[in-house]
């Protein structure tokens, strides 16, 4: 009634996943720099209200990484069945 199991290979790594990845840890690396430069001269950022420095700045890589994800290709998977591609 319900045919033969489908069996399915263990699937790749997405590349939008790997791209993320990449791109959100550079980026939160490269904060960490900025944040280490900023907290000797807080001139940098005092412009800002407070609640937009706790907010955007965890965003500016956050965001990067939505967009890494976005551009990157699907990674296909030929092993599935037509309708689940």
């Amino acid at each position: 009634m319900h045919g033969e199991p489908i069996t399915y290979s263990r699937p790749p790594v997405e590349a939008k996943v790997k791209a993320m990845t990449f791109v959100q840890y550079i980026l939160g690396v490269a904060g960490l720099a900025v944040l280490q430069v900023v907290d000797a001269d807080h001139s940098l950022i005092e412009f800002l209200p407070d609640w937009l420095e706790a907010v955007g700045i965890p965003l500016i890589p956050t965001a990067m990484a939505a967009v890494a994800g976005y551009k990157a290709r699907h990674t296909p998977r030929p092993d599935l069945p037509g309708h689940q591609r």
